[in-house]
Formats: C-alpha cells, sequence, structure tokens
C-alpha cells in the first residue's frame, strides 16, 4: 500500500542526511514545516533557500536559541545523527530541552543493523540479542538505549537501516566512478534499503506510533555485494571489475569492518505492523528503473 503524510504540523531534524531529507521533501508537499540541523554554513543558506528552517548543529556546536525555539514548537522529532565516541550529541546537549518540549507525537531515531552483530549468516529480527561485534554498532546500541529512555516526551521508534541506497548512491554510480571492487567472502551477505522504503516506513510509522518499538528497514533481497557490482556492470553493458579475495582486497579500515558482520536481516515487522508493502524488495529492480531513467535523462 501506499502512504501519504499524516497531519504533522511541524517536524524538528536533527541531521538532514540523505534518508531524512528524502522525509522532508515529501512532508514539505504536505504542508508541513520542516526544520532541522546541520553542520556548516553553505548548507544551512542551501536549505533556507529551498524553505526548510535549518540551523547549526554538532556536538561543538549547539542548538542556539532560534533552533531551539523551533525544537520547542515542533510536534514530531526524528534524529539522524550518529553517535560519536563521547556518546549520542542529540542527547548528550538537547536531551534535557527534548524533554522540556515535550510532549512529540512521534519521536523517530535512525539507527542501523549492526546493532545486532554478525550471524555467520543467519537471519535475525527484531526479538534477536543486541550482541554488536565492533565499537560503531555498540555506539549505535547505547544510543538507542538514549533514546529509548525519552518514553516520557513521546512515543519514541527506532529503525534499524540496512546499507543505504538510491538516486545518485548506489552501485551504478559506483562503477561510473571507476571506484567499483568485487570483493568476495565466500557466505556473506548484505541487506539494503531503498531510500524510498525509508521514507514509506517512517510515514507508516507516523501514522501508527508505538513507544518502544523498533523496525529493521531492509528489502527481501540480501546478496553478496559483489554480485551487486556484477548486475550494476551488466545494466551498463561494461566488463565488471576481476574479483578479489578478501584476504587480498585493499579496503579502508571502516569498509572492512562492514564484513565482520555477516546476517539477512527479516523485515516482517514493518510488512505485519506498518502495513508496508515495499517500492522496491530487491536491488535489481531498483538498479534497472535507476539506470533505466538515467538513460533517458541523457
Amino acid at each position: 500500500m501506499a502512504f501519504t503524510a499524516p497531519h504533522v504540523p511541524h517536524i524538528f531534524v536533527f541531521g538532514l542526511g540523505y534518508s531524512a531529507h528524502a522525509l522532508a521533501r515529501h512532508l514539505r508537499q504536505s504542508g508541513t514545516l520542516i526544520s532541522a540541523t546541520c553542520r556548516t554554513r553553505e548548507k544551512q543558506r542551501r536549505l533556507r533557500d529551498a524553505g526548510i528552517d535549518a540551523h547549526i548543529f554538532d556536538r561543538s556546536n549547539a542548538l542556539d536559541t532560534d533552533g531551539r525555539r523551533a525544537l520547542e514548537q515542533a510536534t514530531h522529532l526524528l534524529s539522524s545523527v550518529p553517535p560519536d565516541e563521547d556518546g549520542d550529541p542529540v542527547i548528550d546537549l538537547h536531551g534535557g530541552d527534548i524533554r522540556n518540549a515535550a510532549p512529540f507525537d512521534w519521536i523517530g531515531y535512525l539507527s542501523t543493523t549492526g546493532v545486532y552483530g554478525n550471524r555467520d549468516g543467519a537471519t535475525v529480527d527484531e526479538t534477536a540479542d543486541l550482541t554488536p561485534s565492533g565499537s560503531r554498532g555498540r555506539r549505535r546500541l547505547l544510543a538507542e538505549q538514549a533514546w529509548f529512555s525519552l518514553g516520557e516526551a513521546g512515543p519514541v521508534q527506532t529503525f534499524r537501516l540496512a546499507g543505504i541506497y538510491g538516486p545518485g548512491r548506489n552501485a551504478l554510480e559506483t562503477v561510473r566512478s571507476g571506484r567499483a571492487k568485487r570483493v568476495v567472502k565466500p557466505g556473506q551477505v548484505f541487506s539494503r534499503i531503498h531510500v524510498d522504503d525509508i521514507r514509506q516506513i517512517l510515514l507508516a510509522s507516523m501514522a501508527k506510533p508505538e513507544n518502544g518499538a523498533a523496525y529493521n528497514c531492509c528489502d527481501d533481497d540480501p546478496a553478496p555485494p559483489q554480485e551487486v557490482i556484477a548486475y550494476a556492470c551488466e545494466l551498463m553493458g561494461v566488463e565488471p571489475p576481476p574479483e578479489i579475495p578478501f584476504e587480498e582486497a585493499e579496503l579502508s579500515p571502516m569498509a572492512r569492518s562492514f564484513y565482520a558482520d555477516n546476517k539477512r536481516v527479516s523485515n516482517d515487522r514493518i510488512k505485519r505492523e506498518l502495513g508496508v508493502d515495499l517500492l522496491w524488495p530487491s536491488y535489481r529492480s531498483a538498479l534497472k528503473t535507476l539506470h533505466d531513467l538515467s538513460d533517458r535523462a541523457s
């Protein structure tokens, strides 16, 4: 089913990144007032020119008076700001302001499936133990717990995102840029989620808030990363890069850390409880459409 935006007079978004911006664009079309944070004056100017009430925020720059006033006036709250080594910057700097601005009709936190850790290819759902295998996953788990502790401020939901892709951020773009690699680690699979489906999951949750709920956000088609690159090359009619054994691949420490976790992620809850019908249940249909749209635009 397709979702339309519920009545959201004013949403405040900490960290207007790729996923949150997709939601904000949709909500603006329904007349919703959008307040959001960013980290640079240049982006602040661009967002304000686009009609978004933008404020500077990061660990070193708490919201100013205008930003706090916008937060106080908001009815809905979303954070996509990742935790750092010291914790969650939003909670640390503005947890008290959030409580003072309460009650919110809905509070959402964008987390990751990394909180489940490694399962050697087994399937996890939202009832699985949270056993993150690396420092980033452990920080995410602590951040989730910090957000859930704000339950008295309104219904808090966390959204555990798989690998995010969509327009301008996908395997086709990786191939075009010359950065594509086919790193092979036998048995390794990753789950993915199209940004359009993140948007509709968030909208569905706003229409049906449930305090303390966690939702896995992924498609129906977990796959080895080298297969996704090979399919992108097939669509583009180019020769795929050679396969490289994981042990021999030149990867950044962060890229290598992703391969430490191997699991399939169940998305049954978003379908059963939120009624979500994925727009892009497989990376194959999504990449084919993105490729066709690119061809028509060129």
